[in-house]
């Protein structure tokens, strides 16, 4: 149900592919909203989108800047705050932009929310599962466990699973909960860790209803495909669109949690009309782990591409192997639950990607990580 103490809503990050969505859903409730973006070049080339909703207040700008996002809050209710530099490997080498950008951004929202004059009554932060580094594992005799990353003289040998830090038995994968201790595994990792800390502390401690929606491997259209540090999903349509080899690391047998943008529009919608969820952190992902062989060959098949994926054997450093979502607290305080299949999601996007341009910069990118060491 609408609130009807919130009319206005400022999104940041609303041109982004999250963002977007999320707008073109808030006004079709019937509420009026501000788009704040920078319109970042490695996702938007500077450029408005095509598919920007015209029925929103569009402002150019950029957290970062005190006074720009000052004037954006002007006369809003609530705040999506979306907007962040997004690519965990291209974080650990462009540090300062993924902290001024982040972190910084974040806290030109907080310190106005504190010390400036508004009437701000909710405030929503994408939190990201990349936060929580190795997801949630089971020993046969040490129950629930929490790995750390895996060394690299182990990666060196091809032994890809964690094992056991207590008792170096084999462990399987289980779903990793809101509570599971966090240890982030890049720049990026850490910014949206403290996004996330900052945004519930400051809440808590002044009275503005916040949540932190955590999430795990979103996919969809308008989600950029130029981009070679987006989600896995756009980056082997890209490859494949290219007639360009999809290399898969490791052995491929690496499991995340794929989730459709549309489950998570309908989970942003709810923590904003919901105060079940207040001060709550939130896992929004389908609960369902997917092997990262299996995606590109599912976008393969779709594609109508053959004998184009090559299963590397190579590695990333302080890459994680498994995690996936426990999403029952959502289920449980919003009444949410994703609705769209993997196979039926990915049709929709491939379906999309048939008009979308998509320049071939992986190779680029590919090389400045191993410039850096980091591949």
């Amino acid at each position: 149900m609408r609130s009807k103490q919130i009319k206005k809503i400022l999104v940041t990050g609303g041109a982004g592919f999250i963002g977007s969505f999320l707008v073109d859903e808030l006004i079709k409730k019937g509420y009026k909203v501000r788009i704040l973006d920078n319109l970042e070049d490695q996702v938007h080339f500077g450029k408005k989108p095509k598919y920007l909703n015209k029925k929103a207040q569009f402002i150019k700008g950029d957290v970062r800047n005190y006074l720009t996002f000052k004037n954006a809050l002007r006369g809003m209710d609530a705040v999506f705050h979306l907007a962040a530099a997004v690519g965990v490997a291209q974080s650990n080498y462009e540090i300062n932009k993924y902290v001024g950008s982040n972190i910084g951004g974040t806290a030109n929202l907080l310190d106005f929310l504190v010390n400036g004059k508004h009437q701000i009554k909710k405030l929503i932060v994408a939190a990201s599962n990349t936060g929580l580094g190795e997801g949630n594992y089971n020993c046969p005799k040490c129950n629930i466990v929490r790995p750390p990353l895996r060394e690299e003289t182990q990666l060196k040998k091809n032994n890809w699973e964690p094992v056991c830090p207590n008792c170096a038995r084999k462990l399987t994968p289980k779903p990793t909960t809101e509570e599971s201790v966090e240890s982030p595994n890049s720049t990026y990792a850490i910014t949206k860790k403290a996004q996330q800390d900052m945004c519930l502390m400051i809440g808590k401690l002044y009275d503005i209803p916040t949540v932190a929606t955590r999430f795990f491997n979103v996919y969809g259209p308008r989600q950029s495909l130029s981009n070679p540090y987006t989600g896995v999903a756009a980056i082997f349509i890209n490859r494949l669109k290219n007639d360009q080899l999809v290399k898969v690391y490791e052995d491929g047998n690496q499991t995340r949690d794929f989730i459709s943008v549309h489950d998570v529009i309908r989970a942003l919608i709810l923590a904003l009309e919901s105060n079940k969820a207040n001060y709550q952190i939130l896992n929004i992902g389908s609960g369902r782990a997917t092997k990262i062989k299996d995606i590109a060959q599912i976008l393969s098949n779709h594609l109508g591409k053959k004998n184009l994926i090559k299963i590397s054997k190579q590695y990333r450093k302080n890459d994680i192997r498994h995690c996936f979502a426990d999403n029952n607290k959502a289920q449980k305080l919003l009444g949410w639950k994703p609705k769209v299949a993997l196979e039926e999601g990915f049709k929709e996007l491939i379906k999309w990607s048939e008009k979308e341009k998509a320049e071939n910069s992986f190779g680029k990118a590919e090389k400045e990580l191993k410039t850096k060491g980091l591949i």
